[in-house]
């Protein structure tokens, strides 16, 4: 399998870690659509939301409890901050392995996209 994702979470691409724990690597966006950009990823391949089982339900709760986290440890708890996760090509995901963007430190509009 060729995930540029997966290949992250092995260590076989470097990136700018801010987080990693056994089940979940985060980074930052190499192409940054807010001052505070971070890719939160699962270790474990699952394409997208739609992909999702029960037995994903702890981890996908870590991942929020995460993004929550690092939302304080950047600073824009309080200011505020988006997570966003795109399922499929007509919503803009791009890899083909779910992740979730935690963006921050300015103002984002409404609607998205």
């Amino acid at each position: 399998m060729e995930c540029i994702f997966c290949k992250i979470a092995n260590g076989e691409i470097p990136t700018e870690k801010v987080y990693e724990d056994d089940r979940i690597i985060a980074f930052k966006d190499v192409n940054p659509g807010a001052p505070v950009h971070i890719l939160i990823i699962p270790k474990k391949h699952i394409p997208g939301l739609s992909a999702l089982t029960e037995d994903d339900t702890a981890l996908m709760g870590k991942i929020i409890l995460i993004a929550a986290q690092l939302a304080k440890e950047m600073s824009v708890s309080e200011s505020g901050f988006r997570i966003v996760a795109n399922n499929g090509p007509d919503a803009g995901q791009s890899v083909g392995h779910i992740h979730f963007h935690l963006l921050g430190g300015r103002k984002l509009g409404w609607p998205p996209g």
